[in-house]
């Protein structure tokens, strides 16, 4: 990350997918998604996510080589997510082939399939976990950090399943929060939260670092960092652009990082 980031934060990644959706629905170029992103690093985001599906509904191979360059050049993270057991297919190299061509910061593998709106579970480990550890072992060879997309407001056998995340070689796992901002929409988070905090703690005591994203939003974003510990990094987009579309970009980067101090979690 560059040298705006603190080990004391949370850093803040922004997800530029929405840019991507905004284009493609009128074809052409606008509006840019290297523009968009680099607005958000000027105003001090510390990274980037993107999530490019095998449909290019959103982000496409020509973005994801155009922000690895941009992030390069600035000095901060680039996150790349993506399902790694999708098939390469026409516009779509493969999830894999792309972090070989451009060597992203972080490789986050979600188990999303195909005509999924939007990213909402995590991985079985049960199932999952002997086709999971050649790929996170090649990827971490690559010079890749990888986290494992997880749920973590499940019961309590489903919350220590995430421990396995570094049985198979993982550095880190994301929380899908989704369900935590539901809660918080239906004023019944407490319980949900606590579920939250302590999955992460399993994470933490098996060595894994910890990350957090889904409709985390600037209403609920506060209240999840100060109840769950040591999150490392948050990847925000939906919510983020959408208020974008208010303030503008640099006015809410801005505010995620003021909530983001004002928290200021000690790394993990």
């Amino acid at each position: 990350m560059g040298g705006r980031y603190s080990a004391a934060m949370t850093a803040l990644s922004v997800n530029v997918n929405k840019i991507a959706v905004l284009r493609n629905s009128r074809g052409g170029l606008q509006p840019d998604v290297v523009r968009a992103a680099a607005a958000c690093l000027d105003a001090g985001a510390h990274g980037i996510t993107v999530h490019p599906r095998p449909d290019a509904r959103h982000i496409r191979a020509d973005d994801v080589f155009a922000l690895a360059e941009l992030t390069r050049a600035r000095g901060v993270e680039f996150n790349l997510e993506g399902n790694p057991f999708a098939p390469p297919r026409p516009g779509y190299p493969g999830f894999v082939a792309l972090c070989e061509q451009v060597r992203p910061a972080q490789a986050t593998l979600v188990p999303d399939s195909d005509d999924q709106l939007t990213s909402d579970h995590g991985f079985d480990f049960d199932r999952d976990a002997d086709r999971l550890r050649p790929l996170v072992a090649h990827l971490a060879a690559l010079g890749c950090r990888v986290s494992l997309f997880v749920d973590g407001h499940g019961d309590a056998h489903g919350r220590a399943q995430v421990a396995r995340a570094a049985e198979v070689g993982a550095h880190r796992v994301e929380l899908y929060t989704g369900p935590y901002a539901e809660a918080v929409a239906c004023r019944d988070s407490a319980g949900v939260m606590q579920r939250f905090a302590d999955t992460a703690r399993i994470a933490q005591a098996a060595g894994l670092g910890v990350n957090a994203g889904h409709d985390l939003s600037q209403e609920n974003l506060g209240v999840f960092l100060a109840a769950v510990p040591g999150v490392l990094e948050v990847s925000i987009g939906h919510a983020l652009i959408a208020e974008a579309l208010y303030a503008g970009l640099d006015e809410t980067v801005s505010r995620y990082l003021q909530i983001i101090a004002a928290v200021r979690q000690p790394a993990a």
